[in-house]
């Protein structure tokens, strides 16, 4: 538990970090350690209960956790009801293994002294200060997240028992290096093949199914023709860029505007600059630039000494000239020192990121107010976005309070805001109409309020400034479609099954063939063919290192493709050239880590096989 604080109690973050690693393990099932509940159980094991409550909180914590993972994905996820049920009942068997690892270091006997905590809670970083425990600051963290030093105790002992049985069953997986170099061996093996595709194409013209053919495949599999669960919608919708193309803007009131904000639209006043450059890479840049503003206090001409003398060449032939500048677009201490200077006048010496520069200022473009017809189209459309978005929210009061009001129908709701009723055909839960297709929306449109009780919905957020309120039109359960529906699919599914076999039984002669060292058959040569090949079908890939090794004549086999078969003859198999210690050690840490995984895992089945779970009914 400890070891992932270490990475962020640091100050204020300590809270939003601890409370996701720490409090999270106690959310899993550690109140019963800390205090009785009378709450109804979600799951006993061996009599020992894991309340509703203590699901619920753990459940949260893994959707956080989901949700700062995988971002706006989760959301599109989270819209799914069954996939949410899904992680719901994953994080139950998670309480579940945890509540039987406790139970068997109980009956083992593993045992955490306080002195033992004590330690650990010393020895942690995230609690120390320059590498020292600081009191303070464990106090200051526990108060942060709501604990007495006592209950965080008693965390700490439930985590560190649980870690002596299963690190003390993990931590005895190892790899042999022969073992991980006999797998990098393996991965890195070319096979040297021969093949031939027969394409199941021509075969399919002398195809042909019977009616009861077709019949007998959907008695047989109706498991393949079950349809989704289907809504289609009514549903009032709001949208602020619809009432912007309705929202007259007269000249008078884009006039009277412009006048009220007249400051908006003034122009930037515009300076032309002229400089001296001395870089600053030279030794003696600084004396060099003061010795060239002295030469200009006494009278020397600006466009000659640059022309002389600036290390901007590109400017200095054009006597230092440089372009008009507004405020804000140089450095700070070049800006401030053109802007402090009158037409005429040359600034002493101004140290920036380039160097030693001596500005003048050659001209000045005051600022202006810039004319109303150069503003008025923009100003016309601020003023349309504006109408459109104050209509907007008076009419969505209106759409919430009506459709609340009226819940049965949106007839109601569409009088009172002046529009039409729309409607969408059926769709299922991954493929709802375009516009429309957002988490919340059909996470609304599958909703018991909304499709069982057949009520409004609450107001939906589509975009901002565009809502909908909707209900269900029609609802279809999920179930069988009906044969004349997947008649047509089921004929062709049957007309390629007999073009395969047509195949395979083409690719059964050609083997022969192959065997029999026929030469004209066109075969395909693939030299080296890797694992990882992409320009080879990957069944053909796949059951060539499926292929026993060749001695002296070449092995042959087919396989089946997605509309044809293949004949394939392996000519050799090729050692894995080049591989490293890299390679080997990575490998070793990939089997250590899933040994260790299938141990827990066996030891949860263990400890479950011989264990009374009882789930909630609900």
């Amino acid at each position: 538990m400890l070891e992932k604080i270490r990475d962020g109690s640091q100050g204020v973050i300590a809270k939003s970090i601890l409370v996701l690693v720490i409090l999270s393990f106690a959310f899993a099932g550690v109140s019963s350690y800390l205090g009785s509940t009378t709450d109804v159980p979600a799951a006993e094991v061996n009599g020992d209960k894991i309340t509703k409550a203590e699901l619920e909180q753990a459940y949260q914590s893994e959707r956080s956790r989901m949700e700062q993972q995988l971002g706006e994905m989760f959301a599109a996820l989270s819209a799914d009801e069954r996939y949410l049920e899904s992680i719901k009942q994953s994080v139950l068997e998670r309480l579940v293994a945890d509540k039987l690892i406790d139970q068997a270091a109980s009956t083992m006997g593993l045992r955490v002294s306080d002195e033992q905590i004590i330690t650990a809670i010393k020895l942690e970083p995230a609690f120390q200060t320059d590498g020292k425990f600081d009191n303070e600051r464990y106090q200051a963290i526990l108060r942060q997240l709501g604990y007495q030093p006592q209950s965080f105790r008693n965390m700490m002992r439930v985590d560190m028992t649980r870690r002596q049985l299963t690190a003390a069953l993990v931590g005895t997986e190892f790899v042999l290096p022969s073992e991980a170099k006999q797998l990098a061996e393996l991965q890195g093996q070319t096979r040297d093949i021969r093949y031939l595709v027969v394409d199941s194409a021509p075969f399919l013209a002398n195809a042909t199914v019977t009616d009861e053919q077709v019949k007998n495949y959907y008695d047989a599999n109706q498991g393949q023709f079950m349809s989704p669960e289907q809504v289609s919608l009514e549903y009032v919708e709001l949208n602020a860029a619809d009432f912007a193309k309705n929202s007259p803007v007269t000249d008078e009131e884009a006039q009277a505007y412009y006048d009220e904000h007249k400051t908006q639209y003034l122009a930037n006043e515009k300076r032309l600059a002229a400089h001296i450059l001395i870089n600053a890479d030279q030794d003696d840049a600084a004396t060099k630039a003061a010795d060239l503003a002295k030469q200009l206090d006494n009278g020397a001409d600006f466009a000659e000494l640059a022309k002389a003398h600036s290390d901007d060449r590109l400017s200095a032939e054009q006597g230092g000239k440089l372009e008009w500048f507004e405020p804000g677009v140089m450095e700070p201490t070049f800006d401030a020192a053109l802007f402090a200077l009158n037409k005429g006048e040359h600034s002493a010496v101004v140290k920036t990121g380039f160097g030693y520069h001596i500005i003048k200022l050659l001209d000045v473009q005051a600022g202006a107010t810039v004319p109303f017809a150069d503003v008025k189209a923009k100003i016309v459309a601020q003023l349309q976005d504006k109408k459109a978005v104050d209509q907007f929210y008076s009419l969505q009061s209106k759409l919430a309070d009506t459709s609340y009001e009226v819940p049965d129908t949106l007839a109601e709701t569409a009088k009172v805001l002046g529009v039409s009723i729309k409607t969408t055909p059926l769709f299922s839960r991954d493929d709802a109409p375009e516009g429309l297709n957002k988490p919340d929306l059909v996470k609304a449109a599958f909703s018991d309020t909304v499709k069982l009780k057949g009520l409004n919905s609450e107001v939906i957020e589509l975009e901002p400034n565009h809502v909908v309120v909707i209900r269900v039109k029609e609802h279809h359960d999920a179930g069988t479609l009906a044969l004349a529906e997947v008649k047509a699919n089921i004929t062709e599914r049957l007309k390629q099954d007999q073009a395969n076999e047509a195949a395979r039984a083409k690719a059964q002669e050609l083997m022969t063939q192959v065997k029999a060292a026929a030469t004209d058959l066109g075969l395909v040569s693939k030299v080296k063919l890797g694992r990882g090949e992409q320009n080879v079908d990957a069944a053909i890939v796949g059951k060539a290192f499926q292929m026993p090794t060749p001695s002296s004549t070449p092995v042959v086999d087919i396989v089946g493709l997605a509309n044809g078969y293949a004949v394939i003859a392996l000519d050799k198999v090729n050692a894995a050239e080049g591989v490293s210690d890299e390679l080997v050690n990575a490998l070793k840490q990939r089997l250590n880590a899933q040994y260790s995984e299938a141990d827990y895992r066996g030891l949860i089945d263990s400890l479950k096989a011989n264990a009374k779970v009882v789930y909630s009914a609900e």
